[in-house]
């Protein structure tokens, strides 16, 4: 390949592939051990029993859910996983997980921090608005689809087979906690598979191809949107800290800087992988250009709007 806008470096690599993967470990395995003790301790039903029975309302509730219980997208995928198999539906579960790594708190403060000085209230409450409103769309859309769409056949074949805790009596403390691990365990290196494929794609990207070659794009809205979103897919960042990494894009409008903060933590190349440990492929498609294309056109009208 020519040099000029790509060359490989087995030292710059393994640099960004270690730190985007020890970054993301510890939240993987935060989420899988909370898939554990959702599995043997929180009973089935609960949830929908305090969700509002209208959908709307229901996901609405269930994006919400990110202020109060805040995951990182990289441990979010095994969390649903188990919140689905409490007969949590599936459009409510795909709610949260899209606006869980957007809503989170820190993510509004590191948010405000990066861009003191640039509108930081006001970016803050675009970046958390719309990703409250894009996953509230989504969730809406994924009411109306059977969920043999959305979810893989052996996820599905688990879930109907997943015993109902307090089965065959209570068991103790001890016996629970050491079947969560077990469970958080088998969840962790089934989603690591597919998280270490997706840092390795995205860590060739980030140190392979000459990021200056994007520059030109940002002189118009659309490619400057557009293109912002294919970084940010390609960089697999995590929430807490992609907004100070955003904030150096000065050349760009801030329409493309708000695009790339709520279509990366929605949808980047690692979590294609970690989506297709539980989706269907189909699915993981679908979502990804439903994705580009909604939030695209969202933040293009903005800046018709003249934010």
């Amino acid at each position: 390949m020519d040099g000029a806008w790509f060359t490989f470096s087995l030292e710059d690599f393994s640099y960004a592939f270690l730190s985007v993967l020890l970054e993301g470990i510890p939240f993987i395995l935060l989420g899988t051990l909370v898939s554990g003790l959702i599995d043997q301790f929180l009973p089935s039903r609960l949830m929908v029993r305090f969700l509002p029975r209208n959908a709307f309302l229901g996901i609405c509730a269930s994006a919400f859910l990110g202020v109060i219980f805040p995951m990182c997208e990289c441990g979010i995928v095994p969390v649903i996983r188990r919140l689905i198999g409490k007969s949590l539906p599936v459009s409510h579960a795909i709610a949260y997980m899209l606006a869980a790594p957007i809503l989170s708190p820190l993510v509004a403060i590191s948010t405000h921090a990066a861009f003191r000085g640039q509108g930081a209230m006001e970016f803050t409450a675009l970046r958390l608005g719309l990703g409250f409103f894009v996953a509230v769309l989504v969730g809406l859309s994924v009411y109306h689809l059977p969920i043999g769409a959305v979810l893989k056949r052996r996820v599905l074949e688990s879930l109907a087979f997943s015993p109902e805790i307090g089965s065959g009596g209570h068991p103790r403390m001890a016996r629970r906690l050491v079947a969560a691990m077990e469970t958080g365990v088998k969840d962790f290196l089934n989603v690591m598979v597919y998280f270490v494929v997706g840092v390795g794609v995205a860590s060739v990207f980030s140190t392979a191809v000459n990021q200056e070659v994007i520059l030109p794009l940002a002189m118009n809205t659309w490619l400057a949107v557009g293109s912002m979103m294919l970084l940010a897919a390609a960089l697999s960042l995590c929430s807490t800290s992609d907004a100070f990494i955003a904030a150096t894009f000065v050349a760009f409008p801030g329409v493309a800087k708000l695009a790339f903060l709520v279509f990366g933590p929605m949808m980047d190349l690692k979590l294609i992988f970690i989506y297709s440990s539980v989706f269907t492929k189909r699915f993981v498609a679908g979502l990804a250009v439903g994705l580009f294309v909604l939030i695209g056109l969202i933040c293009v009208r903005l800046a018709v709007l003249g934010l």
